[in-house]
């Protein structure tokens, strides 16, 4: 196993902050869909006091708020926040406030929210315990404790097409560390995401496996979305020359193509898992 060191609160704000334009262009309207979905199984309404932790720009937050849900947003890129207060300002949208704040150390007092939720979040911390016993402590007695979490890499689609990809045009290429996983699939196996809300003193946990369903018209949209969705694929990205990238590329078309019998964008899976318990 290789002992990799956490990167600092610095590290992981810069981090964020410089894919935030293309996170709140690409992956933000993309994973809205799977927010309106969370927002439905959850029963938020009007009048529901939601956190939504490690928020990016508005995902979760802004689907319940159109409901009338009262919600307060966190995440520690202020660059996330900025952008997720101008979609609640361009939907005339008053009852969500975004805040820059670590979702390691909520400033935020005890059990003032009804749910607490995160998408793709902090399941993402490097220290997902402290995250998980924030939204606890922040969640009234009764209430809901809720985290998705991408379920394992191969049914990941938009993910596992690229790392095949580059895989398949570059050999001896390792694109992602698996000893440790990548924190974005530390609780990919749902009973690992169960014992952790288990942990965290959450009862009556439940894992649902959902499927997101991602729509890409072309290898650079999904180029793209990958580069935007998360600090470690920007990076992965970086490290490619142009003859690499069009190598990439050109196995990327394959794979759509062969998946759409041969139109150039496809539809890709995304297997989440949504875990909930009771505080």
């Amino acid at each position: 196993m290789t002992t990799q060191q956490a990167p600092s609160n610095e590290q992981i704000r810069g981090a964020w902050n410089g894919i935030a334009d293309g996170f709140d262009e690409l992956v933000t309207p993309e994973t809205m869909v799977l927010g309106e979905e969370i927002v439905r199984r959850l029963g938020l309404r009007a009048g529901t006091r939601l956190l939504d932790v490690a928020a990016g720009s508005g995902a979760l937050s802004i689907p319940a708020a159109r409901l009338g849900a009262d919600v307060v947003a966190t995440d520690i890129a202020p660059g996330m926040i900025e952008r997720l207060n101008a979609r609640a300002r361009a939907e005339g949208l008053s009852s969500v406030r975004g805040l820059t704040m670590d979702g390691q150390a909520l400033d935020l007092e005890d059990d003032s929210f009804d749910v607490a939720a995160s998408i793709n979040g902090v399941s993402l911390f490097p220290d997902m315990a402290r995250g998980l016993a924030e939204l606890v402590r922040v969640t009234r007695p009764g209430g809901r404790v809720a985290i998705v979490a991408f379920g394992p890499m191969e049914k990941v689609e938009f993910i596992a097409y690229f790392i095949g990809a580059v895989r398949a045009a570059i050999p001896g290429f390792t694109p992602l560390p698996t000893n440790p996983p990548p924190l974005p699939f530390q609780v990919a196996a749902p009973g690992v995401l169960r014992e952790r809300l288990a942990g965290a003193g959450l009862h009556d946990v439940q894992i649902d496996t959902l499927t997101w369903d991602m729509a890409f018209d072309s290898v650079q949209h999904l180029w793209r979305v990958f580069a935007s969705s998360n600090p470690i694929g920007a990076h992965l990205i970086a490290g490619l020359n142009d003859g690499q990238r069009a190598d990439v590329s050109q196995v990327l078309e394959g794979m759509l193509r062969e998946r759409s019998a041969g139109v150039p964008g496809a539809v890709l899976h995304a297997e989440v898992n949504l875990g909930t318990g009771t505080v």
